[in-house]
């Protein structure tokens, strides 16, 4: 019996690509840095579109930023030694 070479076992379940909370783009959270880095964008873009929001929104905006705070978790691939 001639014993047949296995081929490898292709992943067959993608990458589920993941929002999470910047430590290398970091101001206050690390919000708009994650936001950035999940959508490919520059986080200036994001915090000036938040800036945006927040004076149109009357506050409501800055309400929504300290819910993804504290609801999006923080990259565990970044150095988080400064803790916020």
């Amino acid at each position: 019996m001639k014993e047949v070479p296995k081929k490898p076992v292709e992943k067959t379940q993608q990458e589920v690509k993941r929002l999470y909370r910047s430590g290398k783009e970091k101001i206050l959270g690390g919000v708009c840095g994650g936001i950035g880095e999940y959508f490919s964008v520059d986080p200036v873009l994001i915090r000036i579109l938040l800036v945006v929001l927040f004076a149109l929104s009357g506050g409501l905006g800055i309400l929504a930023y300290f819910i993804a705070w504290i609801i999006v978790p923080r990259n565990p691939d970044h150095d988080w030694t400064d803790d916020d």
